[in-house]
């Protein structure tokens, strides 16, 4: 799903567009700059090439894992003309503030949203979190946030000087509980996009980020399950706070 945000360069409703094709549409091209997150799918960074315009890579904000406006304020240029703003893990960002830097420099603000999902399946998924948050030690848990949809459970699992998350994530499927990292590669370190930035925010999420189960379907063994076997591992993590 797709909306957009119009400025001085965009005057039409483009919501049934791809990426590629609303910045076109939009005028943006060969010899501007469209600020994307690096947390993330490939695409949307494929987009912004497909379009002729070149990639620039802003932080995230570590609780909502979207655009850090902070961010993107220091990395707007005058070649910039646009923003893809994707939402992440069922938060949204901030996009009041976002909209606000697109009107003050002349930007177009593209929003890439997850699908809407039936009432239920929401409530569900927030039952299933709320259990998780009250009883998960060990990991750091997801900030609920107004209207968080929990598309997947982002928690933390903090280094202690090696990439204790990977070994996390081993241990936990061992015990009979499906996990992923939800992010392996940074776009920002991947062939064809590699850039020389700084983006801590990023780097860490990547370093430290795993999606434990959440769908409304689960039994209460399973959740059980899910907390036994992440509480068992606490001693391999130093505190998440």
């Amino acid at each position: 799903m797709f909306c957009v945000t119009c400025s001085s360069r965009c005057a039409t409703n483009i919501h049934s567009m791809s990426t590629a094709a609303m910045l076109r549409a939009a005028g943006v091209g060969a010899g501007d700059e469209v600020i994307v997150p690096a947390f993330g799918n490939v695409e949307v960074a494929e987009a912004v090439t497909l379009a002729g315009a070149t990639v620039v890579f802003a932080d995230i904000d570590p609780m909502t894992y979207c655009l850090d406006p902070r961010a993107i304020e220091a990395a707007v240029t005058p070649r910039s003309a646009a923003v893809v703003v994707v939402h992440r893990f069922g938060r949204t960002a901030d996009m009041v503030r976002l909209r606000e830097i697109g009107q003050r420099h002349g930007l177009l603000v593209l929003e890439q949203g997850e699908s809407e999902e039936p009432y239920d399946e929401v409530a569900q998924r927030r039952q299933r979190a709320a259990y998780l948050d009250g009883r998960l030690s060990g990991v750091r848990t997801p900030d609920s946030g107004d209207g968080h949809t929990y598309q997947q459970y982002v928690v933390r699992v903090p280094g202690n000087g090696r990439p204790d998350r990977d070994a996390f994530a081993r241990a936990v499927r061992a015990r009979g509980v499906e996990c992923r990292v939800p992010v392996k590669t940074p776009v920002h370190r991947m062939p064809g996009f590699r850039r020389d930035v700084h983006l801590p925010e990023t780097e860490r999420a990547a370093d430290e980020t795993l999606a434990l189960p959440v769908d409304g379907t689960l039994t209460k063994r399973e959740m059980q399950r899910i907390v036994s076997a992440c509480n068992a591992l606490g001693g391999l993590l130093q505190p998440a706070f």
